[in-house]
């Protein structure tokens, strides 16, 4: 029956599940969910790592058991980086396999679960408790270690719900589908081969940690490099030469002036945040001797893409900074800094505004915990932008965990938000499906 109007702009239903529906969720194991992300997490698979691959496999595998169709191919990594729609990567790789897992039928399946299996490396080991970023450690309700919320939880979420279905003994009018990638922390390698192969479906949500929100849109963000040229001398005689570091300095300055007016008008859907388009300087590297004067720095970092923005006009806009920073330089204007773009390279991207995929979510999210999720938009970059773009999909995320413990030491999730995550995509599923 209608209700309220939903903080996604829609009325807001509260329509408690049919006969099916309740099969569904009474089918979904939460035992077997917690051990699916306890055996997900223990695997450390790093972007690029041998473990990624082999994750993909025990993927592979669980799913055919849940009764799906599976796909499971060798990436032809020539062929997609040869590409002239590349999204970019980061991490050396010699191999990588894509996996989807669709359910027997016909036509273009009504909904994709998708989820990625690499995680970030894990840093300094001494800063994870007891020196283990894989333990996989359940304390107080939450479970710890590497890739628990980013996103293992929501892979495994995925894989509750296809579980659930199949055991269920429902019927469904339409299909499901599972699509696992890989390299999504490093560029999106593996969203983006697993379109080029034909997979689609009617809507597509991506299990990335939202904090019981649901995320509409994302800003993309586009790896950078800045060579910054020098002149060396001895330490003793460093007026002789000019370092590297400090003819440095105009051009960070100048970063951060770009940063400031790229972020003074700001989509609503980022609320109070003042910084979703952020300019970050990750790495510097100068010098090759403590007592010469340095020659040579090279910055990296990564500059925030504005919601509809295309990244070619960005990136244009960054260059711009720079050269008029070396410009007003007397040493940058004969020696100009050279900026290229490496890595990952992500647009932005958004669900149409409207689009009724905000409703059914929120309205089994609704029927699961009592509360109506808010809509809003992420500052970093996702496949959500290769899926609704390349793809012409609709997405959105929706999943377990705070991304704000994402790539940190203390990265965690709580494990009944796991199951109730599961509980409302377990509900959407069985009534975009069409159970019965």
């Amino acid at each position: 029956m209608p209700g309220s109007e939903g903080s996604d702009g829609s009325d807001a239903v509260d329509v408690q599940p049919s006969a099916a529906e309740r099969r569904v969720l009474d089918a979904l194991d939460e035992p077997e969910l917690v051990e699916t992300l306890v055996e997900l997490v223990r695997v450390p698979s790093v972007t690029g790592s041998d473990a990624e691959s082999d994750l993909q496999h025990t993927v592979a595998r669980w799913l055919e058991e849940a009764g799906l169709e599976v796909d499971v191919w060798a990436l032809d990594l020539d062929e997609l980086l040869a590409d002239p729609e590349f999204p970019g990567s980061e991490a050396p790789r010699l191999e990588g396999h894509g996996v989807v897992g669709t359910a027997s039928g016909a036509g273009e399946p009504a909904l994709v679960l998708q989820g990625h299996v690499d995680v970030v490396p894990v840093g300094d080991i001494t800063n994870w408790p007891d020196a283990q970023p894989f333990s996989a450690r359940i304390d107080n309700g939450l479970l710890h270690g590497r890739g628990a919320c980013d996103m293992k939880a929501g892979l495994a979420v995925n894989l509750a719900v296809a579980r659930a279905l199949y055991r269920s003994g429902v019927r469904t009018e339409r299909r499901l589908a599972l699509h696992s990638v890989v390299s999504e922390e490093d560029g999106g390698l593996g969203a983006f081969a697993t379109l080029r192969r034909g997979h689609r479906g009617e809507v597509a949500v991506i299990t990335e940690p939202t904090s019981g929100r649901l995320i509409t849109a994302n800003a993309g963000a586009l790896t950078f490099r800045i060579e910054v040229a020098g002149r060396a001398a001895h330490g003793s005689t460093r007026h002789e030469g000019v370092s590297a570091l400090e003819a440095f300095w105009p051009v960070h300055l100048a970063l951060r002036e770009l940063e400031a007016a790229r972020n003074a008008d700001r989509d609503a859907l980022f609320g109070d945040n003042p910084l979703p388009y952020g300019i970050s300087v990750g790495t510097v590297h100068t010098g090759d001797w403590a007592s010469s004067v340095p020659d040579l720095l090279v910055a990296e970092g990564r500059m925030g893409v504005r919601l509809g923005e295309d990244p070619a006009l960005a990136r244009a806009e960054f260059e711009d900074a720079v050269a008029e920073a070396a410009a007003a330089d007397p040493w940058l204007r004969d020696h100009r800094p050279q900026v290229s773009w490496p890595g990952g390279q992500f647009g932005s991207g958004q669900l149409p505004t409207g689009h009724p995929l905000v409703a059914e979510v929120a309205d089994a999210v609704t029927v699961v915990s009592g509360r109506r999720p808010a809509q809003a938009a992420a500052p970093y970059g996702s496949d959500l932008r290769l899926y609704t773009g390349m793809g012409g999909i609709p997405t959105l995320h929706y999943g377990p965990g705070d991304v704000r413990l994402a790539h940190a030491p203390r990265e965690s999730v709580p494990l009944a938000e796991v199951v109730q995550v599961a509980r409302a995509l377990a509900l959407v599923a069985a009534r975009r499906l069409g159970a019965h």
